[in-house]
Formats: structure tokens, C-alpha cells, sequence
């Protein structure tokens, strides 16, 4: 029952993030005509480096979810535990590992910022 809730409010409270993005009709479109027009070919098209770049933010972000949700959990864990230690040390274990996933996923951030930086200055 619990569980139900949990997951439940999780859903609902990452809807509540996302922000209601407007689009406007058209507007990719337009970009491309004034982008061909001026003899820059299509304004969308991206290197292989930025589209390397932007998957790599994309999973690493993803692997940022993970671990709150992780955490998240090992406190529950940990608070409904009532006293029984092997649930406490199963807590504490999911949380120690995470902080150590965490600290891998900022330090792979940092690398691939580092380097796709020095890159997109070496090619412009």
C-alpha cells in the first residue's frame, strides 16, 4: 500500500516540474528559410561533437535521477525500519554506494565538460 502511494506521488511531483513549454508553429520552419535564404544551409544541423555532447548530458542527467531516487528510497528504508538493524545497514549500504555513484557521475560531468569545451574551441 505504501509502495502505491510512493510511487504515486513521485509521479505526480515530476509532472509538477515539467514546465509547460509553448511552441509556436512554424517557427522551425522559418528558421530554415531565413538560414537557407542566407546562405547558411539548414539552421538545425549539428556537428557530431555537439550531438555527442548532448547525449552525453542527457544520460548523465538520467543517471542524476537514479540516484535521488536511490536515496530516496534508502530513506524510506531506513524510516520504516522500526528498530530492525538489518534493514538499517541495507540503508545505509544503498546510500554509501549511491553517494559513491554520484560522486562518478559529477567527475564524468566534469571530464566530458573539460573536454568537449577544449574541442568546440579547437573547431570554431
Amino acid at each position: 500500500m505504501l509502495k502505491k502511494y510512493l510511487i504515486f506521488s513521485l509521479l505526480a511531483f515530476n509532472l509538477l516540474l515539467v514546465p509547460a513549454v509553448p511552441t509556436y508553429v512554424g517557427a522551425q520552419d522559418l528558421s530554415q528559410e531565413i538560414a537557407q535564404k542566407s546562405g547558411y544551409g539548414s539552421a538545425t544541423a549539428n556537428t557530431l561533437s555537439e550531438t555527442v555532447g548532448k547525449i552525453i548530458k542527457v544520460v548523465l542527467g538520467f543517471l542524476g535521477v537514479i540516484f535521488l531516487a536511490l536515496t530516496v528510497y534508502a530513506g524510506v528504508l531506513w524510516m520504516t525500519a522500526g528498530g530492525n538493524e538489518e534493514q538499517v545497514t541495507k540503508a545505509m549500504g544503498i546510500i554509501k554506494t549511491s553517494v559513491i555513484g554520484l560522486i562518478i557521475i559529477v567527475a564524468a560531468y566534469s571530464i566530458t565538460y573539460f573536454v568537449l569545451t577544449n574541442v568546440f574551441a579547437l573547431t570554431s
